[in-house]
């Protein structure tokens, strides 16, 4: 890394002394100095390396403060920077995150300010790059943070990973008689999201992958085959035959009143129906 002059030089030398030493205060402050130096002359790049390298120092040795502030300074640099987002930056990101205590305010924030830098220059990401999304989604599940977890990997393009997940969050804690609605919701959610192949591939392997389900299609539970058959009419484009699947099916539809909810915008997205015409009751499908 350019030291960028003789004042620079020396409180880099004075840094790596105080790191030696386990003065990590003082080691924060310095690397706050040199943020504001490189920051002030636009050398986005040193000031990134620099801080993620600190925020990874103080973060390991337990400092998580420090370590959190010198993360989200990372992050705004990375922000200011003419670089698009790589995966790389995300990695590091990521990396960042998973040090961070799960317990403090904290990493909420950097999760938040994490997503609105991966937005960066795509329309499209409004919800945040789908690959920050799913490596937070990795380590949430690890922690066995599901309900999180699960909120990441719909903003992902992993369905494969979404889909062990939501199996390993049923086992352990959902009831025999919901082992359709994790999965449920799920796809709908992804289709919600304009994103059908990903809602395949979910589907797919957690019908395949769970122990509780039966060998399909066709399925044993109603809710499985309407997933499967929705897939098919998307895929179709037909509005009758997705009109005609929903009010079929309405009787397993009604076990969760969201489910309606979402039919409703699948059904504006895919199929070119209209919104529901009372604001106030969005069941197009509903009695």
């Amino acid at each position: 890394m350019a030291s960028g002059g003789r004042g620079v030089q020396r409180v880099l030398v004075k840094l790596e002394r105080s790191i030696q030493e386990g003065n990590y205060y003082e080691a924060h402050q310095m690397y706050r100095t040199l943020y504001f130096r490189y920051n002030a002359q636009k050398r986005y790049t040193e000031a990134a390396d620099l801080l993620y390298t600190g925020a990874l120092t103080l973060l390991n040795a337990g400092q998580q403060q420090s370590g959190v502030d010198l993360a989200m300074l990372f992050i705004d640099t990375l922000e200011k920077a003419a670089d698009s987002v790589s995966e790389d930056s995300i990695k590091k990101v990521c990396k960042l995150h998973e040090l961070v205590d799960p317990d403090i305010q904290e990493r909420a924030n950097l999760v938040t300010a994490a997503i609105k830098w991966s937005r960066k220059g795509a329309r499209e990401m409004l919800s945040g790059h789908p690959s920050l999304h799913q490596q937070l989604a990795v380590t949430l599940w690890h922690e066995k943070n599901y309900s999180q977890a699960r909120y990441h990997f719909l903003n992902s393009s992993d369905g494969e990973g979404c889909a062990a997940m939501l199996i390993e969050y049923h086992v352990t804690l959902g009831y025999p008689s919901e082992v359709d609605l994790f999965i449920t919701q799920a796809v709908l959610q992804y289709l919600c999201h304009r994103n059908k192949p990903t809602a395949e591939r979910c589907l797919n392997c957690y019908t395949k992958q769970h122990p509780q389900v039966e060998p399909g299609p066709p399925y044993y539970r109603p809710l499985l085959n309407f997933l499967w058959l929705l897939l098919l009419a998307v895929e179709g484009g037909k509005v009758a035959v997705f009109t005609i699947l929903c009010e079929q099916y309405q009787p397993s539809l009604q076990r969760d009143p969201t489910y309606n909810e979402y039919l409703d915008k699948i059904g504006q997205l895919f199929f070119g129906l209209p919104p529901p015409a009372k604001p106030q009751s969005s069941r197009l499908f509903g009695k």
